[in-house]
């Protein structure tokens, strides 16, 4: 049975109907073209178009855009760049289709990026609450030092980013995948939900983490975890191929990982 691009598509989009605005658009391709294969990612990257081309799949649903930005308006910015001209080229000169699948798996209930990421850190039973931002887990007592660890062997990161005492008990955790590390995002969480920690994948590091700073220096129990922003989402692009293959039993169906884009030297 052929699959066009635009039944795929319309599958991601019925569980929350049509969004608008959103950013969740086809950036390029022909949505009435038959589907070769899918691969998933966080980050639309140089490498992760190449790898889909050589793998002979031809629809790429990636979170982020293809272009920098959170808004792909910025592309028209990009125009005489050479590092975006190569990478549009490649697209149209393959004939990929690529859709940024962000607001719509963000809108799932539960956050198809956020249950990834449970599933990951294999929380999903632990889960106290599911919120539009956040979810809140309940831990058996364990420190702060302890859960940094087991969070980068569940990952497979080679860093993560603690701020607050080490040695503090944590038993209540709030988890905010993605940028909603932000001051006015998180900082209330800590009292709204009596959280012992917060981990969350990116935000200003002069709002949270300093607020930590001050709450430890008073005496007051309080520790931040910082993924990084890719780390936090990439579980969900993986769940995301996991249940496109359910879907679609027949099709080939690959999870492009992005390696992490920092050195730490």
């Amino acid at each position: 049975m052929k699959i066009k691009v635009e039944q795929v598509l319309q599958t991601l989009i019925e569980p929350v109907g049509e969004l608008e605005p959103t950013v969740d658009t086809l950036k390029y391709g022909d949505p009435q073209a038959e589907v070769s294969g899918i691969v998933t990612t966080f980050m639309p990257t140089q490498a992760v178009l190449e790898e889909a081309i050589k793998l002979g799949t031809n629809l790429i649903i990636a979170h982020e855009e293809p272009c920098f930005s959170h808004h792909s308006s910025f592309a028209q910015a990009l125009e005489r760049d050479p590092v975006f001209q190569a990478k549009e080229k490649l697209i149209r000169d393959s004939g990929l289709a690529l859709f940024r699948f962000h607001d719509y798996w963000h809108r799932y209930e539960p956050d198809g990026i956020m249950q990834g990421l449970l599933d990951a850190l294999g929380w999903r039973e632990r889960v106290i609450r599911h919120e539009p931002v956040a979810s809140f887990v309940q831990l058996p007592p364990v420190i702060v030092r302890d859960i940094a660890a087991y969070v980068k062997r569940q990952l497979g990161l080679s860093y993560v980013r603690v701020t607050g005492d080490l040695n503090q008990p944590c038993q209540r955790v709030g988890l905010l995948a993605g940028y909603r590390g932000g001051g006015p995002t998180a900082i209330p969480l800590f009292e709204q939900e009596r959280l012992d920690l917060i981990i969350y994948g990116e935000g200003p590091e002069w709002e949270t983490p300093e607020y930590v700073r001050d709450a430890v220096h008073q005496g007051r129990s309080k520790a931040l975890i910082v993924l990084g922003h890719a780390e936090s989402e990439t579980a969900g692009m993986k769940l995301l191929a996991e249940r496109l293959h359910t879907r679609f039993p027949s099709m080939p169906i690959h999870y492009a990982a992005n390696p992490p884009v920092f050195e730490i030297v």
